[in-house]
């Protein structure tokens, strides 16, 4: 029950007392902030504690769900970083606080915000609101400096004992790459006790040294560090004697570093998330660092504990490390056109899953964009600052993605942004309107999207591109399906497609416009048609390896098999496309999914999973930040399902069933529902 807590890299040491202190704070406290200089090991001892408690103080607290702040720049992803992490889709136009506070308000769950401490005012803010409005919150701050709310208990963490601890921390990681030192001599103690002491008990300080006996007796460590730090005696004028030792530290393991491993270190800070070693290639290679150097260059950093694995094939710096390098990156006059590569990379990779999203590998690209999620906000605000025009390129790239995967504020935020700092027409203004568009009907501005689609038509018949003709009456056809006008969606898709004539995956928006004309149909009550056009789009899907799409017909196919008077061939579709959206991260598609599932239970005369499942379906409607959505039909038939299951069972069975559904963890339901394994009992 760790959520997503990150794992333990290797053995704790010591801290058993503040350990303590912090499981006793989390148990009797709302709001507990771990405190102390960069280094001291804050985040290391929260992954720590979070992996010792029992399961008695974890049930209490509710799952964890661990939010990485240090990825982010300033406050204006901060909202968005935690309702990204705690499941909340935003589907909706409400100011995302308000929303996110809605959707915690009912939750017991352990918040952790990881490195507040560049974001303080900001997280003074969100963290005041949140336990205002919910109630059955705890939270957990790691910062150097406190959040200052009258609920926070602060347990500020001091270096280790030099003696002792911080000993034992420099000898259990100094094993691990030298493990002749577990038969150390009384001198090899005396050494690694006076680099413990030279280093303040720093753990991260002591991390690094550790990692120099690799190449360098302790005896010549404690010697170089001793001459390094000679001139710290006297008190700092800036900086307290820890701060600077923590910084000389680091400059120090710099200072041992080979030239190209210093080089690559700072061309790394310029990553804000995580990277796998493809993208370190590509953004850090240049001059006399090849890609091929990159490789073996970056596996030297690991080992010195420079770069830290964060998962299976992907790194990261911790944040004191990337701030040095970033200030090395500047010293060398690199940070701009290291900044330039970062971002033609991430823009090469949105283009990339853009020309992909109708192929095979459609569901690992989604993956993909939603993995390097910070570094596409990173590229962009590089964009925006420096080059508008490209900003308004990867903008309307990743628009289509964000909006399928709940970053619907991010996508409208940077969207707006780009297009109001490139007003000038360019060969992808269109395209960032469009994105915008889909947005804006996502977020039910059905008007806003209207006028947006009607103009993205306009411009594409002057410039006679029947492409983006295509991709306009997705957006018109969409919009008038969700305002319950299925003859105006099918007149608008049908003419864009004489216009550009061919077979449904001829472009994305020529596969997107097929499906349009299938909701359509349907909503016409064309049932024949409709399951045939859906039945033949859904194997074009197939022969493709198309995803998202054929889930779209695949529950246009359960309707269309309830309203024939076939319920158990709906559960097969309801379950298909609900297995489609989850592999792509789809919380609207599968709420959508998820009440179709629920009313052909109720049509086979199972009253009881249709109840556990219409309480699944609503916890993801709550996580889009709608009671529903969807087209008018979806909306009857909801209430015919829950009537008719009232029915059967009678209404204090369906209400707790329902309510059992709705408390269950989201995921277990949808895995339950997809296997058909959800039946009465739970």
């Amino acid at each position: 029950m760790l959520g997503n807590t990150p794992v333990e890299i290797n053995q704790f040491v010591g801290r058993d007392t503040d350990e303590e202190r912090l499981t006793s704070a989390l148990t009797s406290s709302r709001l507990s902030t771990l405190t102390g200089i960069g280094g001291v090991g804050k985040t290391r001892l929260a992954i720590h504690a979070l992996h010792q408690m029992t399961d008695r103080h974890m049930a209490g607290l509710g799952e964890p769900r661990w939010v990485d702040l240090g990825a982010i720049p300033d406050a204006r992803l901060l909202t968005a970083k935690v309702a990204d992490t705690v499941g909340f889709s935003d589907h909706s136009a409400d100011p995302r606080l308000d929303a996110l506070c809605e959707w915690l308000s009912d939750k017991r769950l352990l918040l952790v915000l990881d490195s507040c401490e560049h974001l303080v005012p900001a997280c003074q803010n969100l963290v005041s609101r949140l336990l205002a409005a919910c109630p059955h919150l705890t939270i957990l701050a790691t910062s150097r400096q406190p959040l200052e709310l009258r609920e926070e208990v602060r347990i500020t963490l001091e270096p280790l004992p030099c003696e002792t601890e911080a000993l034992d921390l420099f000898f259990a990681r100094a094993e691990a790459v030298a493990p002749a030192l577990r038969r150390r001599s009384a001198t090899q103690v005396e050494d690694a006790a006076e680099i413990c002491r030279l280093l303040d008990g720093i753990p991260l300080a002591i991390e690094l040294a550790s990692a120099q006996v690799m190449h360098r007796p302790l005896r010549e460590i404690a010697a170089r560090l001793s001459a390094h730090f000679g001139d710290l005696a006297a008190p700092a004028p800036v900086w307290p004697r820890r701060h600077q030792s923590l910084r000389t530290a680091i400059g120090w393991s710099h200072e041992l570093c080979q030239p190209l491993e210093r080089l690559l270190w700072a061309r790394l800070s310029v990553f804000r998330g995580t990277f796998d070693e493809v993208s370190a290639r590509a953004v850090c290679e240049g001059g006399p660092l090849s890609g091929d150097r990159v490789s073996t260059v970056l596996a030297r950093l690991v080992e010195k504990s420079v770069v830290a694995r964060a998962t299976p094939g992907r790194y990261r710096l911790l944040d004191t490390v990337r701030e040095y390098g970033s200030m090395w990156l500047g010293e060398l006059g690199e940070d701009r056109s290291t900044a330039d590569r970062h971002a033609d990379y991430f823009l090469g990779l949105a283009r990339s899953a853009d020309t992909a999203w109708a192929g095979p590998d459609q569901v690992e690209w989604y993956q993909k964009i939603a993995l390097e999620h910070t570094d596409l906000c990173a590229a962009l605000d590089h964009l925006l600052a420096n080059e508008p025009p490209r900003a308004v390129e990867l903008a309307g790239l990743v628009g289509f993605f964000w909006s399928c995967c709940g970053h619907l504020p991010e996508a409208r935020t940077y969207l707006e942004q780009a297009l109001l700092a490139h007003a000038d027409s360019s060969p992808y203004h269109g395209r960032a309107r469009w994105a915008l568009g889909v947005v804006l009907v996502l977020q039910g501005e059905h008007d806003e999207a209207a006028k947006i689609g009607s103009r993205c038509a306009r411009d594409a018949a002057r410039a006679g591109n029947t492409e983006e003709g295509l991709a306009a009456a997705y957006l018109l056809g969409v919009t008038h399906l969700l305002q319950g006008e299925a003859s105006r969606a099918q007149a608008v898709v049908e003419q864009a497609m004489r216009q550009a004539p061919g077979p449904a995956f001829a472009s994305a928006s020529m596969l997107r416009c097929n499906l349009v004309q299938v909701f359509a149909l349907t909503g016409l009550g064309h049932l024949e048609t409709a399951t045939e056009y859906a039945t033949a789009l859904r194997a074009d899907c197939l022969a493709h390896g198309e995803c998202w799409t054929r889930a779209y017909a695949d529950y246009q196919l359960a309707l269309l098999s309830l309203a024939r008077g076939r319920p158990a061939r709906a559960a097969e579709h309801a379950r298909a496309m609900l297995e489609g959206k989850r592999r792509l991260g789809d919380s609207f598609g599968i709420a959508l999914g998820l009440d179709v599932l629920a009313a052909a239970a109720a049509a086979r005369g199972d009253g009881e999973t249709a109840a556990l499942v219409s309480g699944g379906g609503h916890t993801y409607w709550r996580s889009v930040g709608h009671s529903q959505r969807g087209t008018p039909e979806l909306r009857d038939l909801r209430e015919e399902c829950w009537q008719s299951a009232r029915t059967m069972i009678g209404d204090e069975a369906f209400d707790e069933a329902f309510n059992r559904g709705a408390e269950e963890s989201p995921g277990t339901v949808v895995t339950l529902a997809i296997s058909g394994r959800l039946r009465s009992g739970g």
